[in-house]
């Protein structure tokens, strides 16, 4: 059994074939899909989502960096009304991300303080997404280091020194299709971080690991990143499938 703790199957990149898609992941054995939010604008499709699939869609809350505009205070009260209506697995994703527009960072490091900071009301995970901002990350994540900071460090790219100061801060690792990328550079140092720090994801549709590279991602694809992970720990794909799957249990608490 896998888990896929990051996938954003409620995209419009699925709308022709969403259950076909939810099925080929099933079928091999990945029953459990962890969905990010972004904004407000895609809450209902989150929702209609869970309905669908009671048993297999966990659900996060949260405002993407990337969403961070000059209405993000707007967009954080949705975020906190929606945390008072029911429960969700994490707060996610969120932080900081300077490749699309560098002008917002004061704004996206308040809504990114914001956020940890009901994380930890809520006791919940934070799910981190990092673009060009490995220092800014970790610059907030400091002020915010104690017990009840954890979470997963999503679409880990970074050095190894990278992956270990993210891990002192109690986040695993979510490693995902750029595993597989000949210049993905992770690939060459990962067996180094213990499996315990590890966690899998695809971030589908985005990132497809290779042979698909350049091509919509999907859930299924996360048994192509287990194998690449079995060939750089050089032990089994059920191994692996194991130990990860338990750490993303021990991360969301189901």
């Amino acid at each position: 059994m896998l888990t896929d703790t990051h996938t954003h199957l409620y995209s419009t990149a699925f709308d022709e074939d969403r259950d076909a898609v939810i099925s080929r992941a099933i079928d091999l054995g990945i029953t459990r899909f962890f969905i990010p939010a972004i904004d407000s604008g895609h809450t209902e499709a989150m929702y209609a989502l869970e309905k669908a699939y009671p048993k297999n869609v966990f659900l996060m809350m949260g405002l993407h960096p990337t969403s961070v505009k000059e209405n993000f205070e707007d967009e954080l009260a949705h975020v906190e009304a929606q945390f008072k209506s029911r429960s969700f697995y994490a707060v996610g994703e969120i932080g900081i991300d300077l490749y699309w527009d560098k002008s917002t960072l004061d704004i996206q490091k308040i809504a990114f303080r914001r956020q940890i900071q009901l994380a930890k009301k809520y006791k919940l995970p934070i799910v981190i997404h990092c673009r060009d901002a490995f220092d800014e990350i970790f610059e907030v994540l400091e002020t915010e280091r104690g017990d009840d900071l954890f979470g997963i460090f999503h679409c880990f790219t970074g050095t190894l020194e990278q992956a270990q100061r993210a891990i002192s801060f109690n986040m695993k690792l979510g490693i995902g299709g750029v595993v597989t990328f000949k210049n993905g550079k992770i690939d060459k140092f990962l067996n180094e971080i213990a499996l315990e720090h590890i966690v899998l994801e695809t971030d589908s549709p985005y990132l497809a690991p290779v042979p698909y590279r350049g091509k919509r991602n999907e859930s299924s694809y996360l048994s192509l990143i287990c194998a690449k992970l079995a060939e750089i720990y050089n032990i089994s794909e059920e191994t692996i499938a194991k130990i990860t799957t338990e750490n993303s249990k021990a991360v969301f608490k189901v």
